[in-house]
């Protein structure tokens, strides 16, 4: 389906106050009609019950229905597709019957920007819908947890250079609503409250002002520093590390804007060990990493040219390159899954296609709270 069919979808739900067609329209949620859930929190009964709840709780809020085409876009599908991965993710414990769907978040996150991917929407209103997903959970617990030694307001500052935040705090809302469980008022509570607190820090609306770059990705990394106030950089190398699928153009990239600058790549790294994709990635992985600390200590330019695809793996890569204190600008490359599968067969590589469509399960685009800067170059 098209983005422009999607929306006579959306506008045909609003109207008729009925979602059965989107079980036609994308056969994934079929599953939601027979996954469970843990009745202490989701009484009302199956995935798709709750799903189809938390869209009507959605479109009930003011704010929906004063927002323009594209944000309605967004929120619709945030809420249509936020528990996609409850299927998959779905656990009954066997002595008391307890059901938990953990990192349901996450790994919803990423099937939809595989589904909207394949559908041909548009990155900014798809990563937008992702990002949501990804974390819908958050304003729940944010003003509660401290597990992770960080303060709601940090959060939120982070979350603003991320999603929308106010969108977040309607999809939260409505996640919420859209339930019958016994601490239903509490959790609004506490999802008004976070919205109370990003309006004050001046984030509900846009990100979080900072002095410079080098200042927001130390604040953003843990460092004990403040938003207003610049840290004092230390000189390292200016890193151009590259994230994307295999085929998505970064080796061409680099010879039209960047040949003159030194290249650290794990596929340049097999070809001098004339080694395959998947013989003895530690020595590949080893010879490449060799090579970018000696950039690093010679704070010598460079680009680091590797699919980079998950968040953990680019945070391996990151944490190295802070540790030297570098200048990094990540650059992010996509295309059409027909176009990677149809270059990746014209092109000399051991790798093939279906390793590619396993990769797909990892894929998260890299967020512009993970380095200086981030470009996104998008087909």
């Amino acid at each position: 389906m098209s983005y422009s069919q999607l929306q006579q979808e959306i506008a045909y739900s609003i109207n008729q106050d009925n979602f059965d067609q989107w079980l036609d329209c994308i056969p994934e949620l079929n599953k939601l009609t027979i996954t469970p859930q843990d009745p202490i929190y989701h009484g009302e009964g199956n995935v798709w019950i709750h799903t189809q709840m938390v869209l009507r709780a959605l479109i009930a809020q003011d704010d929906f229905a004063a927002s323009s085409d594209e944000d309605k876009f967004v929120l619709f599908m945030t809420a249509l597709l936020h528990d996609i991965a409850k299927p998959e993710t779905t656990i009954i414990d066997e002595l008391s019957g307890r059901i938990s769907q953990p990192r349901h978040s996450q790994k919803g996150a990423i099937s939809s920007r595989i589904l909207l991917w394949r559908l041909g929407i548009d990155f900014e209103l798809r990563e937008k819908i992702c990002r949501i997903i990804d974390v819908h959970q958050v304003p729940f617990y944010a003003l509660s947890d401290n597990s992770n030694n960080k303060s709601p307001q940090w959060l939120i500052h982070r979350l603003s250079w991320e999603l929308p935040v106010w969108m977040l705090c309607m999809q939260a809302k409505a996640d919420i609503l859209g339930r019958i469980s016994a601490d239903k008022a509490r959790m609004v509570d506490e999802v008004e409250l976070f919205k109370q607190l990003a309006l004050e820090e001046g984030c509900l609306y846009q990100s979080r002002q900072f002095i410079d770059d080098y200042t927001r990705v130390h604040y953003f990394r843990g460092d004990n520093v403040l938003p207003d106030y610049a840290l004092y950089p230390q000189k390292g190398s200016k890193v151009i590390l590259l994230s994307g699928l295999p085929a998505s153009g970064k080796n061409s990239w680099i010879s039209k804007h960047y040949p003159q600058l030194p290249v650290a790549s794990y596929d340049d790294a097999r070809s001098e060990l004339k080694l395959k994709h998947g013989q003895n990635e530690g020595l590949v992985i080893q010879f490449v990493l060799a090579k970018v600390k000696q950039y690093l200590r010679d704070n010598q330019p460079f680009i680091w040219n590797a699919t980079h695809l998950s968040r953990d793996m680019r945070q391996k890569a990151l944490d190295l390159l802070y540790a030297y204190h570098a200048e990094v600008e990540i650059v992010y490359f996509e295309q059409p899954e027909k176009t990677l599968y149809q270059r990746n067969s014209s092109r000399d590589t051991s790798l093939p296609n279906k390793k590619i469509t396993q990769m797909l399960s990892k894929w998260q685009v890299p967020l512009p709270t993970e380095a200086h800067k981030v470009t996104y170059l998008v087909s």
